[in-house]
Parts: C-alpha cells; sequence; structure tokens
C-alpha cells in the first residue's frame, strides 16, 4: 500500500515511523515545506492509496477536501476545520467518503475496558463521571491565538471520550476558566486553567478540569461512578499523583500527550489502513466541537448554555 504522509512536526513525525514500520505499508511518501524524514521519500501524498493529515489546523479542511474530491480514504488529525461553519461544510463533502478523524483515546485501552464495563453492566446504572486532562508545561505563545482555546484545543479530546465512552449526549454546559500563569493566555481570549459542569441526556453529572501548569507531569484521567463500581481510567504506575496515605507512583511520570498515549496512536492508525468500520467519523468530531463551543461559549458570557443553542444558532438555515 501506498501511503502519503503530510506533515512532520511533532505527531507527524510519530506517524511516520509508525507508517514506515507497518506491514501494509510499503511506499511512504511524505511532504512537508519545512521539515524532513527519514522515513518515506518526498513526492505527491495524494498519489497514494491512502493519506494521513498531520498539518497545521488552519490546513485541514481544504487537504480533507482534496482526499474526498479524489476518492483517497484519508486520516486527519483533530480538528477537522477552525469552526463549526467549516467543519459542517467538509462534513457534507465528505459523504460517501472513508474518512477517520484523530481520537486517539478511542483506542486506548484503558478507556475501551471502561466503555465495556459500563456497557456489560459492571458499573450499574451510572451517576457521575469526572475527567482530567493537563498539561505539564504551556505550549509555545505564538501557539495559543490560533489553537482555538482550552476547551477546543484540549478538552474537546475529554468531550470526545466522554460521548464513545458513555453512549451519550451532552446536552448542558457550564463551564469557567482562570490565568494563573504566563500573560499571554489572557492576551489571546484564553485560559490556562478550566473547570466545567456538564449534563448528559440522561442526567447523568460530568465534570471537567484541566491544566497548562501541571508541573507533575501530564495527567489524564477519567473516573466513571455507578451504583455498582467506580472505575478509574489513566491511574497507572506513571499517573503523576502522590497521596498523603503514602502511595507514591512507582514509575516515572508521563512526560507528554504523545508518550501517554504511543500505543493508542499506532493502534488509530493501524485501525485506518485496515479499512476497521465505525471508526471516529466527521460527524462525531463535529459533536465533540458543538459540546467545546457550548463549553466556550459558556466561560465567555458566565451562564450555562445548552448545546442545542450552539447547534442551531450554526446550521445554515434553508
Amino acid at each position: 500500500m501506498r501511503v502519503g504522509l503530510l506533515g512532520l512536526g511533532r505527531i507527524g513525525a510519530f506517524h511516520a515511523a509508525t507508517l514506515a514500520a507497518h506491514p501494509l505499508v510499503d511506499d511512504l511518501i511524505v511532504a512537508d515545506p519545512v521539515r524532513s524524514s527519514p522515513h518515506g521519500r518526498p513526492g505527491d501524498p495524494f498519489e497514494a492509496d491512502a493519506v494521513v493529515i498531520a498539518t497545521p489546523t488552519g490546513t485541514h479542511a481544504a487537504l480533507l477536501r482534496e482526499a474526498c474530491r479524489r476518492g483517497i480514504p484519508a486520516f486527519c488529525e483533530k480538528p477537522v476545520a477552525g469552526d463549526v461553519k467549516e467543519t459542517a461544510e467538509v462534513l457534507e463533502a465528505a459523504r460517501g467518503h472513508r474518512v477517520q478523524i484523530g481520537f486517539q483515546r478511542r483506542f486506548d485501552a484503558g478507556y475501551a475496558a471502561a466503555r465495556a464495563a459500563l456497557r456489560e453492566g459492571e458499573l450499574g446504572e451510572l451517576h457521575r463521571v469526572h475527567l482530567i486532562t493537563a498539561d505539564p508545561a504551556p505550549p509555545p505563545a505564538a501557539y495559543i491565538p490560533q489553537s482555538g482555546g482550552i476547551y477546543r484545543d484540549c478538552h474537546i479530546h475529554d468531550f470526545d471520550i466522554l460521548r464513545w465512552v458513555t453512549g451519550r449526549e451532552v446536552v448542558t454546559v457550564y463551564a469557567t476558566g482562570a490565568n494563573r500563569g504566563a500573560a499571554f493566555f489572557a492576551e489571546a481570549g484564553d485560559v490556562d486553567t478550566s473547570a466545567a459542569l456538564l449534563t448528559l441526556d440522561d442526567g447523568t453529572l460530568a465534570t471537567v478540569q484541566g491544566s497548562r501548569y501541571n508541573g507533575a507531569g501530564y495527567d489524564v484521567r477519567m473516573e466513571l461512578a455507578g451504583t455498582l463500581g467506580t472505575w478509574a481510567v489513566g491511574l497507572g504506575p506513571r499517573a503523576p499523583l502522590s497521596s498523603t496515605e503514602g502511595l507514591q507512583p512507582p514509575g516515572e511520570a508521563w512526560p507528554d500527550f504523545v508518550t501517554r498515549f504511543a500505543t493508542a496512536y499506532a493502534a488509530e492508525i493501524d485501525a485506518f489502513l485496515r479499512g476497521a468500520p465505525g471508526l471516529c467519523p466527521i460527524e462525531d468530531a463535529l459533536a465533540a466541537l458543538y459540546v467545546a463551543e457550548a463549553a466556550e461559549l459558556s466561560r465567555r458570557e458566565r451562564r450555562p448554555v445548552e448545546v442545542a443553542e450552539v447547534r442551531e444558532a450554526t446550521t445554515p438555515r434553508p
């Protein structure tokens, strides 16, 4: 199989190594205007049998449209596009084409096990969910103005995995945030610390917390509490947590998201190459984006926001 890879940044370089080592890939074509890779050869990635898009956010929509125009299956890192309107437009353009969006937590063994346990009744009736995504250090200042903000850039992974694990939809969001670190977050209209309360369509409550300054390490967890049990994802030996009761993590804390989810990133690429059905489509990416938009609106206007309000406001009128 010939595979084209667009973008050789941090995650693109990881995908290059994964693709070059994959047994189904016998020709890897790489394209990046600035970087090179020891994996693959330069060329036109759209002359391949499938493409992997790992370029900057602003290029995703156009590249996805081109892949669909040529009838080439496409894997694309999130987000699909810069806003809801363009995401919906790409969705329409991609109907009938095989497109997978990169929400790698779906391919992490811990989240998959929690999803199975919930569906098999091991937790009983789900009442509460808690999610955390905390980076050990902030990204570069230049990244923040074009990131979309912490809810769209960071917590959209929490919103997607919440929907995927529980099988429920978020109906209401009440979000807030604070600036406790560098001034460039506030200057960009963003926050470096976040918290949100979400209500699901069956009444289940979910809380989301985040930080760009979690000095202990990269911390990503999910807790699901039901009437028969409580399960946690992310409490392995490298979780950056210490206990006042004397329990200490036996291993080095996760340093970043690529290291934490390396196995999941490889698994999602493998699933894409093998054409596995039912992976993360654009529809799911759009659904998570609706929640992120509601969270950002709630934070800015300091009020609860119905996700339906965002959906209706951004749906084109006939």
